[in-house]
């Protein structure tokens, strides 16, 4: 299958006339209708119905022409990222991390890492859910993560990055959001948004309060929708610092707890690039240097 049969097999299906999407495909018409032949002949069942109206998709061929669209658009990002990586870059390094916000100071670390390096690539890719499935397979190069979740990960070198706190989110006219530190006591009478992926300490904060008997919850499926929930005053919600965004569309006001995430970069270990070494000694040094950045 070619990508022309494939571009082809796309605008018939869009179209439904065989003239018109030769047309739009610059080509004659017999010249259209046999490389749709030849598709279908090669995956062995027929996508669309002809008739003298013209042609209808087969229930076989919806299904296909939507897999193929798909298809189609990541071929085409594929060939854009490998033109632009072609015309400047020599290398790449890839990043995984659950959020942009993730890794707060990583655009400046990029920035700094250009003018030592401007014919290194940084990429960021965002896996909310299987950056560690998708490191491991060698998918990516870096991978943010928490320490906890590097204890059954073998081949890989683990970097310390930064410590970070857990806060309670609310709105910013909120009376807790005049505290300097919430407490539990402060969330008597409150509703906790809970759930949502929560990492395992912010788990066992979570449950520690529910149980109190004095605090309402409220599940939620994930942190967007937890803000949104808190953005429509259904209720609060406590959250690792690393999640913070810094659009001051919320308060992030400290909770008094013992629990915090301890989060960590991850390499594998026999990647021992010069540059690589060079844009992780980049990150750290700006963490390092923000020890009053709220984390």
């Amino acid at each position: 299958m070619t990508t022309k049969q494939i571009d082809y097999c796309i605008e018939l299906a869009r179209t439904l006339n065989f003239s018109r999407a030769a047309e739009n495909q610059f080509v004659s018409q017999p010249t259209f209708s046999y490389q749709i032949k030849l598709l279908e002949e090669e995956i062995g069942f027929a996508v669309f119905q002809r008739s003298g109206k013209g042609a209808s998709l087969t229930p076989a061929g919806a299904q296909f022409v939507n897999y193929l669209t798909g298809m189609r658009e990541d071929l085409k990002r594929a060939i854009e990222q490998g033109q632009n990586f072609s015309a400047k870059y020599k290398d790449s390094i890839s990043i995984s991390l659950m959020v942009r916000q993730a890794v707060f100071f990583l655009p400046e670390a990029m920035r700094m890492f250009a003018h030592t390096a401007p014919d290194v690539q940084i990429m960021p890719k965002f896996q909310y859910e299987n950056g560690v499935d998708g490191f491991l397979k060698g998918d990516t190069d870096v991978l943010f993560a928490l320490k906890e979740q590097t204890r059954q990960l073998s081949n890989c070198t683990v970097h310390d990055l930064f410590e970070s706190r857990i806060y309670l989110i609310a709105q910013r006219d909120d009376p807790l959001s005049q505290k300097n530190r919430v407490t539990e006591s402060d969330l008597y009478g409150r509703t906790l948004m809970v759930g949502g992926g929560s990492p395992a300490a912010l788990k066992a904060v979570q449950h520690r309060l529910i149980a109190t008997g004095k605090i309402d919850y409220f599940n939620s499926a994930d942190h967007d929708t937890t803000l949104t929930n808190v953005a429509a005053e259904r209720g609060v919600c406590l959250a690792p610092g690393f999640l913070n965004d810094h659009s001051g569309q919320f308060a992030w006001i400290p909770f008094d707890c013992e629990e915090s995430f301890s989060c960590v970069l991850c390499t594998h270990k026999d990647d021992k690039r010069t540059a690589l070494q060079e844009f992780l000694c980049i990150l750290k040094t700006l963490y390092v240097q923000a020890v009053a950045f709220p984390l």
